[in-house]
């Protein structure tokens, strides 16, 4: 293999998106040298939409496309990146991003028996040259790596897979390339890998070394993080096997009769015909049901495989199709195609194909939407002619009428899902204390859909609730109650009130939901939810506590960063509409980087083993190393669901973050009325070092008032707290008199009453939060609004 010019651009970017390593090759390729570049936002470099962008690495841990950047003459550059997070060593978070550029041509091909033994090798194989740059990997290397062999294609094994297993294995590459000895190294690069990484020299005629070959043997079966290639899977959690097979014969059917490529992408639920199937609230979610190619072609080696999760956003040709309800012919130059082919892993397919004509039909029967069907042709081929676009629908509408009846209870759930749907969450609330992901699978049954529940609801002083909970039940009874009960949960939340007396006012309204139906309907059954479960847990990222009750719920699963899993110990407590027993909630403190797992009990009922098999899979799955909380989900779920749910599945997974002390500020002030100037010049100085001068003026005027009340009606100790998150600071002020401050009208003549209106006119929320013994008021302002 001829040596051409070829080098690697790095970057470093912290989780404030600062640049903060900029390396020689990236200088070489933009043209910016390091002062100009390093401690400025990386997105000054983007020439494309940030906002855009940032929605797509958002929650991930590895991310690789091609991103538009300017030179610093001015010219557009289209790169290929990949991006690592990464853990630094002050325990934060950074992203390193980097970028093959080299003149070196595709590496030729062997003999097509050469070939094939290299491509279809049982073990991953990755060829790396004299400079130990990437030149060539096998199939089953993409599917350990999860990444083509074109976004890898130029770059070193520390910048394929970052850690020091890498850097140790390099530096055995280095010694067979120089000795010309085959090496062997204990090493594992990833979950998907074995211990052991074998390293061959490769020799020319003259036997000289130009290249070095490393394999290594995939782990057992049924060892942590183990994993098949996505052809060699069983059906994905939550889908019949008749669906998946019905899609797969669309594939077979239209390829390659009409098309060179073919995806077929299905909603988790039908939507009826009186439903958006594209709301536009957020991306829409699909699973990737079937995925053909010709035989020569490379889809089926990218992207999504059968049964993974698809986030297709809002302008995207399956996005833009399900919400027209009719298909749409696109020409994979569009600018809509191109960035969606670009940023989208799951549009990787569309990439490998070379596809240049993309036909997107919508697959509909009896009036309901259930996914889309994604037809790919090669530049060889023409474009889609009128008789042929017209067979393209009669074979998905045909593949439509049989996913329908594979689908159970097809036309019988479809007016109690409707209400289950709307009233989950969409979208999950923005806040920085989580990183969420979440799951809702229902039943598979024709007993309908049950009440599970699971919601995130963001509380004052930066905290975030999370609740799980499971209604007994099916059908509209059901879901009328869940609604009933997640309003309630969300009312008593927004008034702060601790975790076991949310649970107790909870119980309340269940005795008094049963009361009102049983007078009604003597006969009904589980009147009013008695026997509701629920999980209520508030997480503070400034103490970095959880405080937890559950109302006869399954316990949390806790995952530690070091990998460790474990269940939180919170007592059960009797389910909800008993009435006259207690709660009790318990607080942990949890390292910054947990992983925190609710759940309801259709997770564990699900599976066909007993229970302790059922808690194994499940720890054993959150144990698996995964590259975002997504991934978690999918590996929880495929581990515990072989086949659709007998019962509702919802589940919440969540991240903690920590917001660290130089975003908090606190102060003890003196029971004195002297102490309020003090408190506003502390305030000033705190907001001048937070570069946050334009909120000095309101931010001093609200704590003026509230230390003033505190002092004045209050009970030392004083405490003052300003937190600043985001665009959003908070201002705290405690005392420990449990008397509530109550806004009032003041007279024209009164000296007084009219503080706490100033502070609700200044503050964009503002409340008082009681705790153990005293009471906290809070104001809230958005920098927008100042």
């Amino acid at each position: 293999m001829e040596r051409q010019s070829t080098y690697t651009a790095t970057a470093t970017i912290d989780e404030h998106g600062i640049l903060t390593g900029w390396s020689e090759g990236a200088q070489r390729l933009l043209g910016y040298g390091s002062p100009a570049v390093v401690g400025r936002p990386a997105t000054a470099l983007l020439a494309a939409d940030v906002e855009a962008a940032r929605r797509v690495v958002a929650g991930r841990e590895r991310w690789n496309g091609t991103v538009p950047l300017r030179h610093r003459d001015g010219r557009l550059l289209e790169l290929g990146v990949l991006a690592h997070r990464r853990t630094t060593t002050a325990g934060g978070t950074d992203w390193l991003v980097v970028s093959a550029v080299t003149a070196r041509p595709q590496p030729p091909r062997g003999e097509p028996l050469e070939e094939w033994t290299f491509l279809q090798s049982p073990f991953p194989l990755a060829i790396f040259d004299a400079d130990l740059q990437l030149v060539r990997a096998n199939r089953r290397l993409e599917h350990a790596l999860a990444l083509p062999e074109a976004a890898m294609r130029g770059l070193r094994l520390p910048h394929i897979v970052p850690g020091a297993a890498s850097e140790e294995v390099e530096r055995s590459l280095r010694h067979a390339l120089e000795s010309g000895r085959p090496q062997e190294v204990r090493a594992a690069l990833g979950p998907r890998f074995g211990s052991t990484a074998a390293l061959t020299p490769l020799k020319d005629a003259e036997g000289q070394v130009r290249a070095v070959c490393l394999s290594t043997q995939m782990p057992a079966p049924d060892s942590a993080g183990g994993q098949a290639p996505p052809e060699e899977r069983g059906p994905h959690v939550g889908s019949a096997a008749d669906q998946a097979r019905t899609a797969q014969e669309l594939g077979e059917v239209t390829v390659p009769r009409l098309a060179d490529v073919v995806a077929v992408d299905l909603l988790d639920s039908p939507r009826g015909p009186d439903e958006d199937p594209a709301p536009g609230l957020g991306p829409v979610v699909l699973r990737r049901a079937a995925l053909r190619a010709v035989p020569e072609g490379e889809g089926p080696a990218h992207g999504a495989g059968a049964g993974e999760a698809i986030v297709c956003p809002l302008d995207s040709p399956p996005a833009q199709s399900l919400a027209a309800g009719r298909p749409l012919l696109y020409d994979t130059t569009d600018p809509v195609v191109a960035e969606w082919a670009a940023v989208d892993p799951g549009a990787a397919w569309l990439r490998a194909s070379g596809a240049h004509t993309l036909l997107a039909v919508p697959l509909l029967a009896q009036g309901g939407t259930l996914g889309v069907a994604l037809f790919g042709r090669r530049p060889d081929r023409g474009p889609f002619a009128p008789e042929e676009l017209r067979l393209a629908q009669e074979f998905t509408a045909r593949a439509a009428v049989g996913i329908r009846q594979a689908r159970p209870s097809a036309g019988a759930d479809a007016a109690t899902m409707a209400p289950q749907h709307g009233l989950l969450p969409h979208t999950l609330p923005e806040q920085a204390a989580l990183e969420i992901a979440s799951r809702y699978l229902p039943a598979a049954t024709r007993a309908g859909v049950g009440g599970d529940w699971f919601d995130v609801i963001p509380l004052s002083g930066a905290r975030v609730a999370l609740v799980v909970g499971d209604v007994v039940g099916h059908g509209v009874r059901a879901s009328a109650t869940m609604g009933r009960l997640r309003t309630a949960v969300r009312t008593l939340a927004d008034v702060d009130l601790p975790a076991d007396e949310l649970l107790t006012h909870l119980d309340d309204l269940v005795l008094r939901l049963a009361a009102d139906e049983g007078s009604a309907d003597p006969a009904a059954e589980t009147a009013g939810g008695i026997g509701t479960t629920c999980l209520y847990a508030v997480y503070d990222p400034v103490s970095r506590h959880c405080t937890l009750a559950r109302a006869g719920h399954p316990p949390p699963a806790l995952v530690a960063p070091d990998g460790e899993v474990r269940f939180l110990d919170v007592p059960a407590g009797p389910p909800l509409g008993l009435g006259g027993l207690p709660f009790e909630a318990v607080e942990t403190a949890l390292p910054e980087g947990s992983l925190l797992v609710l759940y309801t009990d259709g997770l564990l009922a699900a599976r066909e083993h007993d229970i302790d098999e059922a808690l194994e899979a499940m720890f054993a799955a959150l144990a698996r190393p995964a590259d975002s909380l997504d991934a978690v989900c999918d590996h929880v779920l495929t581990a515990l669901l072989s086949h659709g749910p007998d019962d509702d599945v919802a589940l919440l997974v969540a991240r903690t973050r920590v917001l660290h002390k130089d975003r908090v500020a606190a102060w003890e002030l003196r029971d004195d009325p002297t102490d309020v100037s003090r408190a506003r010049h502390l305030v000033h100085d705190q907001l001048s070092a937070w570069d946050l001068e334009e909120a000095a003026f309101p931010t001093e005027l609200m704590v003026s008032e509230l230390v003033t009340n505190a002092i004045r009606y209050g009970r030392p100790p004083i405490r003052l707290r300003l937190i600043h998150q985001n665009a959003t600071l908070i201002c705290e002020v405690y005392d420990s008199s449990g008397t509530t401050p109550h806004m009032r009208r003041a007279r024209i003549f009164d000296e007084g009453g009219r503080g706490l209106l100033l502070v609700a006119q200044l503050a964009e929320r503002w409340g008082t939060r009681h705790d153990r013994v005293g009471k906290t008021v809070w104001a809230e302002q958005s920098f927008a609004a100042l």
